[in-house]
């Protein structure tokens, strides 16, 4: 198979991953509102108590008597030792409230993995470009043995990764993707350094700044 029309190939099938990849790059909707924190819960209370507070007369028996009179607290919450009651069967418990901080530590790993998929996906838009505007018109003066079972093994793993939602197998379809990718982008380089003219000097130039790129990741 000719240079071009191995390289058309790689193209179409390069391009069939990026169209996969920037679908599930896509930002999806939260699972669920976030929860009120244990402070927004009762801070109408303390703030009303602030209010009757200030404009009580000190030392006086009223003031005790307006304390009662709050909002959302019993007799028996102004004790001297200012510890809240027990939260009321509509009120969230301690063991729910600490269970935000689990959802938000499973948000940031979901966000880093995002934040890779899209660097993925820039990289591969890159290499594209690049093939397309520079490489393509190279190789019709120049025609090098290429073959496009990378690329086609690079849009399979796109595929799958793009069933997955969550868990070790999205983390195994992404690094995969990424070690391939920069294979196909190496073997490209590894190709072009045999070239007898300087014209491939900017197309070497551009991919090798893309797995710059890609293996910052």
């Amino acid at each position: 198979m000719t240079s071009p029309a191995a390289l058309l190939m790689s193209l179409g099938h390069q391009a069939g991953a990026l169209c996969t990849l920037q679908a599930a790059a896509a930002p999806r909707p939260p699972h669920s509102p976030p929860q009120p924190s244990h402070t927004q819960t009762f801070s109408p209370a303390w703030h009303s108590l602030r209010e009757e507070t200030e404009v009580s007369e000190p030392g006086g028996a009223p003031e005790l008597e307006e304390e009662q009179t709050v909002p959302g607290k019993s007799p028996k919450d102004g004790d001297e030792s200012g510890e809240l009651s027990p939260p009321s069967p509509g009120e969230p418990r301690p063991e729910t409230l600490a269970q935000p901080g689990l959802a938000r530590r499973e948000t940031l790993r979901e966000m880093a993995l995002r934040s890779k998929l899209s660097r993925l996906v820039e990289a591969t838009s890159q290499l594209v470009e690049v093939e397309q505007t520079l490489l393509l018109p190279l190789l019709q003066q120049h025609p090098l043995p290429l073959h496009p079972k990378d690329s086609i093994e690079f849009r399979n793993i796109c595929s799958h990764m793009a069933l997955q939602r969550e868990g070790q197998q999205l983390e195994k379809d992404l690094h995969e993707a990424h070690q391939c990718l920069k294979t196909i982008i190496e073997k490209l380089i590894c190709s072009l350094s045999v070239f007898p003219s300087d014209s491939c000097i900017p197309v070497r130039f551009a991919l090798r700044q893309i797995l710059q790129n890609l293996l910052a990741m």
